[in-house]
């Protein structure tokens, strides 16, 4: 059984950081391309950053290139997201996801419909 378990949500304020982390159980973890994702009340889930099995592709949303960065480490079964000089626009829920399919290569997608393995979610709230 996949368990995907996010952590590190919290309440910051404008300009502060934090740092997401995912653990996914029950899959190879290094097989699979990873996300984050975040919604936020009445707006749809929106692709935050992806990055590539291998570690070495990503993709950010354009909200937040320049201030967040994903990692990830294979042997911790771990994601990440680096998250600073937060804004107010950055609160919402995030989600962790794992890939549709393993083994995929040379790219990385922000599209939700790609992604199959989903965490509950961690709640970050940055206030001005």
């Amino acid at each position: 059984q996949v368990q995907v378990v996010e952590s590190g949500g919290g309440s910051v304020q404008a300009g502060g950081s934090l740092r997401l982390g995912c653990t996914a159980s029950g899959l190879t973890f290094g097989a699979y391309t990873m996300g984050w994702f975040r919604q936020a009340p009445g707006k749809e889930r929106e692709g935050v950053s992806c990055l590539e099995r291998s570690g070495t592709i990503t993709d950010y949303a354009d909200s937040v290139k320049g201030r967040f960065t994903i990692s990830r480490d294979n042997a911790k079964n771990t994601l990440y997201l680096q998250m600073n000089s937060l804004k107010p626009e950055d609160t919402a829920m995030y989600y962790c996801a794992a890939y549709r399919r393993s083994w995929s290569a040379g790219s990385c997608s922000l599209r939700a419909v790609d992604f199959y393995y989903w965490g509950q979610g961690t709640q970050v709230t940055v206030s001005s």
